[in-house]
């Protein structure tokens, strides 16, 4: 099939061979950028066949003649049959035609058979060469036109069918003209036509998989800004518009348009759309949804922290501000009118009786009159400079920014007050109590301070049943009079400077010291300051608690240097601590307990859930537990035989009635009660010697008060008695004794 061709014809084939097996490497590259693309494998055999062909055509009048020529004429029909081999699953997979099994067959036999012919030296052999590489050539042109007519075809598929069609003509000019020297240029040359489709193929694929590889960069750039941009947005619709102007830059595509839905239980659905009918390649299709996904992913977010925040700054009941919100809130508020010299009201509201309404008609009540106490704080308290929050339970406050003048302030804590009056649970209504306290430019930035002062002025108008109270410049001198007294007592506490003094509990028959009860001291830089002064503000504070160990202390010394039983005062505060018991052998010491007489009033007795197993386990170890001021509290008459008691002490009160006969009754009834369950009883506050007289002729046995011998700091060996003339004096015949008695409370 080959001959002798002019040189010019040799050197572009050279020429051509190299310049195909350069584009060789564009086709690899497009092979390994579309890994998957089978038209990129065979693009790539083909393009090698073709520049051997090429090559080995070149090469062909430079080969000796003789054996080596035959070689080299032999292995270019060898790549003429390969080159119309791979024509068919190229074509196949350029143009997705059908199964290409039995055409490749066919052709193959026809190749063969071809091949054989060479090798039998019979005259119709050349016949067999020809007809044989014409239909091979034939099986090839009818499975291209099958398989592009079924696809539509683009410029490159146009453009390499042409180039293959004029290929296969100009071969099938140099086969079967009769002029050998244009046969034999048209047989060097047939495959160029090809080669450059072929090439031109592999630039385009190149330059389209740079487009797509640029295309992803910033696909992934965009997801990645958008990603960022979620961070720091608050909207997911405008995200959404940023994602739909990333998607129409990169995809090159004005018709782009998104949507976000919310769903069920917080979640949205974000979706990027091209206009309906256009088609989108997988990569653009996958770039969409991860945009969308960021949205929708964004929006959940943005949702779930405005959820959180509505928690963490708002009360789920009343959907007010609560104390954090609120306290964020004056602190600012503060600042602001710090700068502009303006002043700030804090208005504070107590639900009068909720604890009750609560206990006895459930939670559920409680939690409605909440929600109609915030209602009614909305529609009084209202205007652009006012927070109104609740700060937990039935606490209630209004921030007023640039508040006016005391005289509206007051006007509006009496429109609360008076405006609120719920009904709605039967028995007494429920109203606010209202305290309202001011910040003036000139004072100290003190939140806190602020919202204590406010609550002060609350408090004291329930103290006082005004039902509401400004804070002005004489509660705050109270207040300021009760803080440094606040730290006056936490300083002795500190410095050790409570003591006890000692006050005698004695037999009427005998006037004998039985017993010795210590009551608190503080001496105050050498002057002694009663409890009455200090003994509401210790319990407050929670200094109740040292003030009576150290007493307890003291007393259990004082059982060592008078040797007689003593009785202490215990504050319900000291039954609740959570070390209690570990406090009082601590303070006593693990032996004599059962010297040791614990009072307790029957209040704090009966309130104190707590103060019950202490005391019992207090008792089962040898105290004894009396019942101070009896009479006074809550009656616990049916529930005295269940509580650890040993003692009753007759209140003060009683005794100083008992020139009535209301007031005598009432100590009988108080001896039969102990008698009837088996107590000791002590009258406590006898002043007079009428008053000692009358107890002993009810049949009282122990005494004590300012009349037998007033609380010292030791009491005498030997010293007189009281000489009345209803009792003879009579002189004991041993020494009379204290005993240690511990009162925090008198």
């Amino acid at each position: 099939m080959l001959g002798p061709v002019p040189v010019w014809v040799t050197v572009l084939q050279l020429l051509v061979a190299g310049l195909v097996a350069g584009f060789c490497v564009l086709h690899w590259l497009w092979r390994r950028g579309e890994a998957r693309h089978p038209g990129a494998a065979w693009s790539l055999l083909w393009s090698a066949d073709v520049a051997l062909l090429l090559l080995v055509g070149g090469l062909f009048p430079l080969v000796p003649a003789g054996l080596p020529r035959d070689a080299v004429e032999v292995t270019h029909g060898l790549l003429v049959a390969g080159f119309l081999l791979i024509a068919l699953p190229a074509a196949q997979a350029i143009g997705h035609g059908a199964s290409v099994r039995w055409w490749v067959a066919t052709a193959t036999v026809l190749l063969v058979a071809r091949t054989v012919s060479w090798f039998v030296p019979a005259p119709e052999a050349a016949l067999v060469d020809v007809g044989c590489l014409l239909a091979a050539v034939l099986v090839v042109i009818v499975y291209v036109l099958v398989a592009f007519g079924r696809t539509p075809m683009g410029s490159l598929g146009t453009l390499l069918v042409i180039a293959g069609v004029e290929s296969v003509a100009i071969l099938l000019a140099g086969v079967l003209l009769p002029d050998e020297a244009l046969s034999a240029i048209l047989a060097a040359l047939w495959a160029v036509p090809l080669a450059v489709g072929l090439e031109v193929l592999a630039l385009r694929r190149l330059v389209g998989a740079q487009d797509t590889a640029a295309r992803q960069h910033r696909m992934r750039d965009a997801v990645a800004s958008l990603s960022n941009a979620a961070w720091f947005a608050r909207d997911p619709e405008r995200l959404l518009l940023t994602a739909r102007d990333a998607a129409r830059a990169v995809l090159d595509d004005d018709s782009i348009e998104g949507s976000l839905r919310p769903i069920a239980r917080g979640r949205f659905v974000a979706e990027l759309f091209p206009a309906e009918g256009t088609d989108l390649d997988p990569h653009a299709r996958s770039f969409l949804v991860d945009l969308a996904q960021i949205v929708a992913a964004a929006g959940e977010r943005y949702h779930l922290n405005d959820r959180l925040h509505a928690t963490a700054f708002s009360d789920p009941l009343t959907t007010l501000p609560n104390r954090r919100a609120v306290e964020q809130h004056l602190v600012d508020v503060l600042d602001r009118a710090n700068v502009e010299r303006t002043r700030v009201a804090v208005v504070y509201c107590d639900v009068d009786g909720f604890k009750r309404v609560n206990d006895e008609l459930g939670h559920a009540r409680g939690d409605a009159l909440l929600a109609r106490v915030a209602d009614h704080l909305r529609t009084v308290v209202t205007g652009e400079d006012v927070l109104v929050g609740r700060l937990g339970g039935d606490e209630f406050v209004a921030i007023v920014a640039r508040a006016p003048e005391d005289a509206a302030l007051v006007a509006l804590a009496r429109s609360l007050r008076e405006g609120f009056e719920d009904r709605s649970h039967g028995g007494r209504p429920t109203r606010l109590t209202v305290g309202v306290a001011t910040w003036v430019p000139g004072d100290v930035v003190d939140p806190d301070a602020l919202v204590r002062h406010a609550d002060t002025a609350m408090l004291e108008a329930k103290r006082s049943r005004s039902g509401f109270r400004v804070f002005d410049r004489a509660l705050r001198r109270r207040v300021e009079a009760e803080r440094l007294q606040r730290v006056a007592l936490e300083e002795a506490v500190a410095l050790g400077q409570f003591t006890a003094h000692f006050q005698p509990v004695v037999d009427t028959t005998t006037l004998e010291v039985l017993q010795v009860e210590a009551l608190a001291r503080w001496n105050h830089h050498g002057h002694l300051v009663l409890p009455a002064d200090w003994l509401d503000l210790a319990e407050e504070s929670g200094l109740i608690v040292p003030i009576g160990l150290a007493v307890l202390r003291e007393s259990r010394r004082a059982l060592d240097r008078f040797q007689m039983p003593v009785a202490v005062n215990v504050a319900s505060r000291q039954l609740t601590e959570p070390d209690a018991l570990e406090q009082f052998e601590t303070a006593w010491g693990d032996s004599y307990w059962e010297h040791l007489t614990l009072e307790i009033t029957e209040s704090a007795l009966v309130q104190t859930v707590q103060a019950v197993p202490v005391l019992s386990e207090l008792r089962a170890r040898g105290a004894r537990v009396a019942v101070d001021d009896f009479g006074t509290g809550y009656s616990s008459i049916s529930r005295l035989g269940r509580l650890p008691v040993d003692v009753l002490k007759i209140d003060r009160s009683f005794i100083r009635e008992l020139g009535t006969e209301r007031g005598r009754g009432a100590v009988r009834a108080i001896l039969a009660l102990a008698e009837n369950h088996g107590l000791d009883v002590v009258a406590e506050g006898v002043e007079t010697a009428a008053q000692l007289t009358t107890l002993v002729d009810l049949g009282v046995r122990r005494v004590q008060g300012n009349f037998l011998g007033r609380a010292t700091p030791s009491l005498p060996v030997r010293g007189p008695r009281p000489v009345t003339e209803a009792i003879p004096v009579v002189t004991p015949a041993h020494t009379l004794r204290s005993v240690p008695t511990a009162r925090v409370g008198r």
